[in-house]
């Protein structure tokens, strides 16, 4: 039988190789030919490309173990409070505080055999979960809606990359918190809302049609064109100049876009559609984040929260100013509950889900067992994180944590792998090299790393 083969091996859909699957006898075998495997390839691969994927990022990281990987058989101050609940998905029981999820459970699956080697502060697992590395030695990965940006460009007026609503604040480490294009260049950074969606009469601030925009800001704009306008040659050809002309581009054409006003209007939604979503921050986010992709924006990362002080949130240590476990029941759990569902039977209705990749991750897990206060505290070393749509196929379990949470039992998966996951489903290969800084080359992901295939 002859076989064509390369260096590497990608997987399929149904978990076998581009190897296998090339083989000669088994083409003919089912009736197609090489050019129908290499035309459905072509295909396969420019679907990938036009995909966008929204990341919901769970600032604050949430409990594992009361939410996606419960323990009911483990002793009480492992289990928790809180009961599993079965789901549309045979595969998955989740706790009883996300019912909407379990409605749905069939559209995504979870992966509970997350973890990573980064110190267990805030802002370090919020670079490598949202960049696939650490950073090091003065260098700062690019997120990987930047990446996106880089590589593929915007397809409308709108940004390829855009943060909402806020990008994260303060996590006590002191550290970059990842939501950047680092060594990419400040083009590729995000556009950031800076608004709240579901305020009365919101607007975004610099979206502002040019008659509105006031005397202080037009004059700000008119001097820093001047800038460029008036220095010298040797600056007119410089790369900071090049850079100037550029943003100054890209800022108006958004500002004076119909398009882009429109994608970000709330008020043309049904009222009956945005409450589904739910009136809050958080709700409007993944409804205007729904907007933003069908108008053409690559990839948008929604912050549950802003930061992990001054308000509640996932940080359940227990002990004031955060909350206990039993906290997460009253206020966290219901609002992101009915948020992330909405967003994902709207995306399934509208025919959207296939072409869009909703993955929700959060920067570690919770302890295994709960601490004297009522909560529990920083674990990187075990958590878990799901997808939906993108190509991924729902349902399932991916990997397993020991019988307390604390650790993988079974097909660990680290960040780097996470990233790789989102640029499998949007059509990139993870060994792209990048120009890293000094020009040396970058690769997307590190070597030894790979996409989560079992979800696809």
């Amino acid at each position: 039988m002859l076989t064509f083969e390369g260096k590497g091996t990608s997987h399929q859909c149904d978990g076998s190789t581009r190897r296998d699957f090339l083989q000669v006898g088994t083409l003919g075998a089912i009736g197609f030919s090489l050019a129908d495997c290499l035309a459905a390839e072509a295909a396969m691969n420019k679907k990938n490309e036009d995909r966008a994927c929204i990341m919901i990022f769970n600032l604050g990281a949430p409990s594992h173990i009361d939410l996606f990987d419960m323990k009911p058989e483990a002793a009480a101050e492992v289990r928790g409070p809180f009961k599993p609940i079965d789901t549309a998905s045979s595969e998955i029981q989740i706790s009883e505080l996300l019912p909407m999820h379990a409605k749905i459970a069939d559209k995504f699956s979870i992966v509970r055999s997350a973890h990573h080697k980064g110190a267990a502060v805030h802002d370090s697992g919020w670079q490598m979960m949202q960049t696939g590395r650490q950073f090091t030695g003065g260098v700062n990965s690019p997120h990987t809606g930047s990446v996106v940006s880089y590589l593929k460009g915007r397809r409308t007026d709108l940004p390829p990359f855009v943060v909402l609503p806020e990008l994260m604040g303060r996590g006590g480490g002191g550290l970059p918190n990842g939501q950047a294009a680092g060594f990419l260049g400040k083009s590729h950074d995000p556009f950031v809302l800076n608004a709240n969606p579901a305020e009365k009469n919101f607007q975004v601030p610099d979206l502002l049609p040019p008659k509105e925009i006031s005397s202080v800001r037009l004059s700000r704009r008119k001097k820093m064109r001047e800038i460029v306008d008036e220095t010298v040659n040797d600056f007119e050809a410089s790369e900071n100049a090049a850079l100037l002309d550029e943003n100054f581009a890209s800022a108006f054409r958004l500002m004076t876009s119909k398009q882009a006003r429109k994608a970000f209007d709330l008020s043309k939604e049904p009222m009956e559609v945005r409450e589904r979503y739910g009136m809050n921050r958080f709700g409007q986010c993944c409804l205007l984040s729904r907007r933003l992709v069908d108008a053409g924006v690559r990839f948008v990362t929604i912050n549950t929260f802003l930061t992990v002080f001054n308000e509640v949130t996932w940080d359940i240590h227990g002990s004031k100013p955060f909350t206990s476990i039993e906290g997460m029941q009253a206020k966290i759990c219901p609002m992101y509950d009915q948020a992330y569902s909405a967003l994902i039977e709207d995306l399934a209705d509208r025919g959207m889900l296939d072409s869009t990749m909703v993955c929700n991750l959060a920067e570690f897990g919770r302890t295994p067992r709960v601490n004297p206060a009522g909560g529990r505290d920083h674990w990187p070393q075990c958590f878990s994180v799901y997808f939906a749509g993108g190509g991924v196929r729902g349902g399932q379990i991916v990997g397993a944590s020991d019988p307390i949470g604390g650790v993988p039992a079974d097909r660990p998966v680290e960040p780097a792998d996470i990233v790789a996951t989102i640029y499998r489903s949007l059509g990139l290969d993870p060994q792209t090299i990048l120009p890293g800084p000094g020009g040396r080359p970058y690769p997307l992901v590190d070597q030894g790393h790979h996409p989560i295939h079992e979800l696809f």
